[in-house]
């Protein structure tokens, strides 16, 4: 089984039915395969922290979420993971590109893969980092935990982790 299909069958097996998406390279074929999945409603999201605040009415809705995007827009979800998803305690898994590192063709993603992990630290938030593809094998239990304990949790997953797709 792919990496994308993998992704999308857990999240399926552990009853995500809403999911917003920022788009990214590196998550196209992940993003495709939920669009294309008849058990998910897949709403694109413009930003980030536009993506979590229809993932917590998604959650208030009674239904399980999750919000796939890039690290480079952490700095801007800060708020919104601090006053909305932790105060309410709304579990959310955040399947994020992690831009930046080496090979990074892009040169402002550097920037913003320095600070990735400090701010997610310093915020609390159990964050996992995928850079093998056989990493896909804990996305599940990430995703059993993060619905039980009612906490957000990120899921780092790098260039090399997606050329095993």
């Amino acid at each position: 089984m792919s990496i994308n299909a993998k992704i999308v069958t857990d999240l399926v097996t552990n009853n995500v039915s809403f999911v917003t998406t920022v788009p990214c390279k590196q998550l196209a074929g992940v993003i495709d395969g939920i669009e294309q999945c008849e058990q998910i409603f897949h709403i694109p999201s413009n930003k980030e922290d536009e993506g979590m605040g229809l993932c917590a009415g998604a959650y208030m809705g009674g239904k399980r979420a999750a919000i796939i995007m890039q690290n480079t827009a952490i700095g801007v979800t800060i708020n919104t993971l601090a006053t909305l998803i932790q105060y309410y305690h709304i579990p959310l898994p955040m399947l994020i590109s992690y831009r930046g590192e080496i090979g990074e063709p892009v040169a402002c993603q550097v920037e913003m893969a320095v600070h990735t992990k400090a701010l997610l630290a310093q915020l609390n938030i159990p964050t996992y980092h995928f850079h093998q593809a056989d990493d896909i094998a804990e996305f599940d239990g990430i995703l059993k935990y993060c619905f039980m304990s009612k906490k957000p949790v990120a899921i780092l997953t790098d260039a090399s982790f997606w050329k095993g797709a």
